[in-house]
């Protein structure tokens, strides 16, 4: 994904100094909210329930 230098990530509009490198506030809290709803991730095979935890708590 490219983008043209000077726009909003989130709706392509033009930065502005204020929110930069946001096109407004709008734009930069619904960019906070997506982080904090987790919906950013990095891609990630599963982890073993048991593997995470060792051979320590297995009977």
């Amino acid at each position: 994904m490219s983008r043209k230098a000077n726009q909003c990530p989130l709706c392509g509009k033009p930065q502005v100094a204020e929110a930069k490198p946001f096109c407004s506030q709008g734009c930069k809290d619904r960019d906070l909210l997506k982080w904090l709803d987790e919906g950013y991730r990095v891609p990630a095979p599963l982890a073993d329930y048991e593997d995470s935890f060792g051979s320590e708590g297995a009977d």
